[in-house]
């Protein structure tokens, strides 16, 4: 039986901010591993550097010091244009608030990051269309977000994430602004994801939410801890 392969590592990674004159160590020597198909949570109160732990996984920020590997590249040496060809390839978003564009249709907001991606028509169509699929909204596809439910919204957002067919999803506080029973539902989309061999990182402040992933990884002031 071959291992498992590491998809995220972080070792003794830091970030430290100026905060009024005061040093703030949003990440004090952070060191994890995320395997291929894993589901991890990652849990911790607000102010405790989940944000900043985020922004680093998802190349939406470098860290000060230590090491930073996504898929076996090292991401520390990468120019600002290669980060962001990174982001759109190999990482799906999912955060809170959904990021849909109003104007856009669910459709056309799925399609977004595959423009980007240069692809054809033919393939952004296909693409699409499986993605929609995936998350049961289908019929919806010509509806904006503002003629859609919250979970709905939600769904279109992982949907737009799936599309580009990402090496890990990486969802941030993806239940926040929904109703218990449609963060429920969202939940058992992730549970789904997981099971066809998605790779999932989840970050939250909800301890049930976290119990629900296979892994828990805890942060506190910066510091990182599994959860055994």
């Amino acid at each position: 039986m071959t291992a498992p392969k590491p998809i995220i590592t972080m070792r003794d990674v830091s970030k430290i901010y100026n905060v009024g004159g005061e040093e703030v160590r949003a990440l004090d020597h952070a060191s994890l591993t995320v395997y291929e198909g894993e589901f991890v949570a990652i849990i911790g109160p607000s102010g405790s550097g989940k944000s900043t732990l985020m922004n680093i996984m998802g190349c939406l920020d470098t860290a000060d010091s230590g090491t930073y590997i996504l898929d076996g590249q090292e991401i520390e040496q990468y120019s600002e244009r290669e980060l962001a060809r990174i982001r759109n390839r190999k990482i799906g978003f999912v955060f809170q608030n959904f990021n849909l564009l109003s104007r856009l249709t669910a459709e056309a907001n799925v399609e977004l990051p595959l423009i980007y991606q240069h692809l054809g028509f033919g393939e952004r169509k296909r693409r699409v269309e499986a993605a929609l699929s995936r998350v049961g909204l289908s019929e919806r596809a010509q509806h904006k977000p503002t003629e859609l439910s919250g979970g709905q919204q939600q769904r279109v957002a992982v949907a737009r994430a799936l599309a580009t067919n990402p090496s890990i999803l990486l969802a941030d506080e993806p239940t926040g602004n929904l109703d218990s029973k449609t963060g429920e539902d969202i939940m058992e989309l992730f549970h789904e994801l997981h099971k066809s061999g998605a790779t999932i990182v989840l970050i939250t402040h909800n301890e049930d939410i976290a119990r629900q992933a296979e892994r828990i990884i805890r942060i506190m002031d910066g510091h990182v801890t599994e959860v055994k």
